[in-house]
């Protein structure tokens, strides 16, 4: 555990210096923002992607409702590299709504491509989010997939529960806080994944997390 946090504190120091010198840059611009963060651990929809302390950067535009991005982390071997887009907005009675599009590439030999249409819909504290997919795999048919989650949250504390299906199994259940300190977003997170997800039992992890918006 002090490992990873001496990691995590390395990681978005450095991190935040590489792109203080674009932050202003990105301001200049309406609709354009950057982003830095770190992650005790990093776990994305109940999978362990990493043992240890892994840091993050992206870039995204919005105009209009519609918007594109990419994202990227550090992984096990690699980086992951996300690139998004989609259209978003919110009708009078306050119900929320997006569909987008996004495309997942490793580099490195931790994992080979997803690729996904995303929808998502809102209203006050609630939200549902459905992703369906497939997973380029190397050696063997590519596989289809779906996942389904459902978030509730409020004044910071947050609740989400995430189902894998078609040729994916398993399910995670996440609790967690956020908030504001000294400008910078800080969180702390359960996670809890099942036998499918974790490899042989169910697991439970604590993640700590901070970042930075431009």
């Amino acid at each position: 555990m002090k490992k990873s946090i001496i990691s995590l504190s390395t990681s978005i120091i450095l991190a935040t210096s590489a792109l203080a010198s674009t932050s202003v840059s990105a301001l200049e611009v309406e609709g354009l923002s950057a982003n830095v963060g770190a992650v005790s651990q990093y776990i994305f929809r109940g999978i362990v992607q990493t043992d240890t302390a892994s840091a993050s950067a992206g870039v995204d535009y919005e105009n209009s409702g519609f918007y594109v991005g990419a994202w990227t982390a550090d992984v096990q071997e690699g980086l992951e590299i996300d690139l998004y887009g989609g259209y978003g907005g919110e009708l009078d009675n306050g119900l929320g709504y997006s569909v987008g599009f996004t495309t997942y590439q490793y580099t490195g030999d931790f994992d080979t491509s997803y690729n996904e249409v995303n929808l998502g819909l809102s209203y006050g504290m609630f939200s549902v989010s459905y992703n369906v997919g497939e997973w380029e795999v190397e050696a063997g048919p590519d596989q289809d997939y779906d996942f389904l989650s459902a978030t509730v949250e409020h004044e910071g504390f947050y609740g989400t529960y995430g189902t894998w299906g078609k040729d994916f199994d398993g399910d995670y259940f996440e609790v967690g806080y956020g908030t504001e300190v000294a400008g910078f977003d800080v969180g702390i997170a359960v996670v809890s994944n099942s036998k499918e997800l974790a490899g042989t039992t169910s697991d439970e992890n604590l993640v700590f997390s901070i970042g930075k918006s431009f």
